[in-house]
């Protein structure tokens, strides 16, 4: 499993900088460029657009190849763990409940690192005029009008669920091939979606979801863009009743009238448009349907295909939920080995020097940890200059957790290189003469740490809760980032439109409940007490 994961981080390594070199956009190994683009002091300042030298990025991809290859290395063919480490595996894989949702979590990040070819609003490929491109995998921005688009929309980039609904009416050979989710997580508002309102009884009332429909009901010119109404009723037990208008296909309002039991009361009809009413009440429009501005329900009808509706600002919500399972991926995996690292660094130093390395480290750890945690974070997060927090708000919440998520191990280090520094072996290495370096990490540490991989599901799951609880209270990452704390809070708001809450704490509550059977799992495997003769 570790020789695989070695080659999957190599060729990602490659995928990044061939991408980076040739101008492509590759999903997942994008990231690091990403990143060093983004943040200025991440990369070294070029002319115009040019972001210069992305050194971030570059050192990001050869620590990535190394890893992978020292992993291919190191545990090649033929290479089998310790018994006292098979045992473990064995004893984790028999715990079921743990097993399998580490598969789970597994597919689940496969599922996050496909990245823009299974959740994006850019054409992954495209047929026209003979010619062929492949905008989701480029930097460079197609303009509309390079795809037949002309007026002042020619100049805007190309809208490419609009352009695959225009060849599929056109009828020709061109084409445009979407992700299977054809929406960005954010920054892609698709306005008001329609459904229809096609059900009625036998009295010709018309119903919803097999009740007497009330409410606003609408005919539209287009259902695609529902906003451009053609006449508007109002509908109380399935018949008109209440104020009825009308507009324009270019949106002035022409026409007012008022029902009363599902007829005109007299002399209430107001007409301003030209021509006779009766033939603007005719046109040709849509179904009698209802339209939803944001946040608009779940649907699948007249071509909106948003099976978990969408949110206040627009976004669908399961891209938005998807964008968010890549931000707690990218933050794990950026959280996790710092702090681990520092953690386990420390804790390993202190159990083994002691004295007063030992006692100064003990004195700010405590002083660390009587600080109120929330109140650091929400004072640094405000106290960040808004241009440096957009441009990477995510890292540096992340930074600020990892501030105060290595404390927490240092203690167990701490105890366990305390136990095995009495050991004979470790005598025996120094008697022989090797060096304090290599006593620390070629015979201390790999004797010691086992008890910390414990707790590195519980770790994962705190971060995931403490990104959640700052983003639901305001003071997380920046708006750029879909988080389901954001989604959390925006359902708070919109009370009338359950989906929100529904859909984040179902995504929330699921992945806690696999770290945590993993978690679980994990421990009840590395129990010591599990392989010892004592009892």
């Amino acid at each position: 499993m570790l020789r695989i994961f070695g080659w999957l981080l190599m060729i990602v390594a490659v995928l990044g900088a061939l991408g980076q070199w040739f101008g492509l956009e590759f999903p997942t190994a994008r990231f690091p460029f990403t990143v060093s683009r983004d943040i200025g002091w991440l990369h070294a300042k070029g002319q115009g657009s040019d972001a210069g030298f992305l050194w971030f990025g570059w050192l990001y991809t050869l620590i990535a190849f190394s890893l992978g290859l020292m992993l291919v290395l190191r545990f090649a063919r033929g290479f089998r763990f310790t018994p006292l480490t098979e045992r473990r595996i064995l004893r984790f894989r028999s715990i079921k409940r743990g097993y399998y949702s580490l598969w789970i979590i597994g597919i689940l990040a496969t599922v996050a690192s496909l990245d823009h070819v299974l959740v994006g609003n850019e054409a992954l490929l495209v047929k026209y005029d003979g010619k062929w491109s492949i905008p989701a995998f480029t930097r460079d921005v197609e303009p509309a009008r390079d795809y037949g688009v002309e007026g002042d929309a020619a100049q805007a980039p190309a809208d490419w669920r609009s352009l695959r609904r225009q060849f599929r009416e056109a009828d020709t050979d061109d084409f445009v091939l979407m992700p299977l989710v054809p929406y960005a997580p954010t920054g892609d508002n698709v306005g008001p979606v329609a459904t229809p309102l096609a059900d009625r009884d036998d009295e010709g009332r018309v119903m919803e979801n097999g009740e007497l429909f009330a409410g606003l009901a609408s005919q539209v010119y287009d259902v695609q863009r529902p906003e451009r109404q053609h006449v508007r009723y109002r509908y109380r037990e399935g018949v008109r009743d209440g104020d009825a208008d009308g507009w324009d296909r270019e949106g002035t309002r022409i026409y007012g009238a008022k029902f009363k039991d599902g007829e005109v009361i007299a002399g209430s009809e107001v007409w301003n448009g030209e021509g006779a009413l009766a033939d603007f009440l005719a046109i040709e429009s849509s179904q009698l349907c209802e339209v939803h501005f944001s946040p608009a329900p779940p649907t699948m009808a007249f071509g909106s295909r948003h099976p978990l509706g969408t949110n206040s600002r627009g976004y669908d919500v399961l891209a938005y939920l998807y964008g968010g399972l890549q931000v707690n991926f990218q933050a794990t995996l950026v959280y996790v080995p710092l702090v681990y690292f520092i953690g386990v660094s420390v804790g390993l130093l202190m159990g083994f020097f002691g004295g007063t390395f030992d006692l100064l480290i003990q004195r700010v750890i405590e002083t660390l940890s009587n600080m109120p945690f929330l109140f650091v974070v929400m004072i640094a997060s405000t106290a960040v200059p808004e241009r440096l927090k957009e441009a990477a708000g995510l890292w540096i919440i992340v930074g600020i957790l990892a501030v105060f998520g290595w404390m927490g191990m240092t203690y167990l280090m701490r105890t366990a290189a305390l136990k095995e520094k009495q050991r004979d072996y470790i005598a025996a290495s120094r008697v022989i003469g090797a060096s304090t370096p290599r006593i620390l990490f070629r015979h201390l540490l790999p004797n010691s740490v086992a008890i910390i991989v414990t707790l590195v599901p519980f770790s994962v799951s705190g971060l995931v809760l403490a990104l959640t609880s700052l983003d639901y209270l305001g003071f997380g990452v920046p708006s750029k980032y879909a988080t389901w704390g954001q989604l959390l809070r925006d359902g708070l708001q919109y009370l009338s439109a359950p989906w929100l809450v529904s859909a984040a704490f179902f995504m929330l509550v699921g992945l806690l409940i696999l770290i945590t059977f993993v978690g679980e799992a994990v421990r009840e495997a590395f129990d010591p007490k599990k392989f010892s003769y004592y009892r």
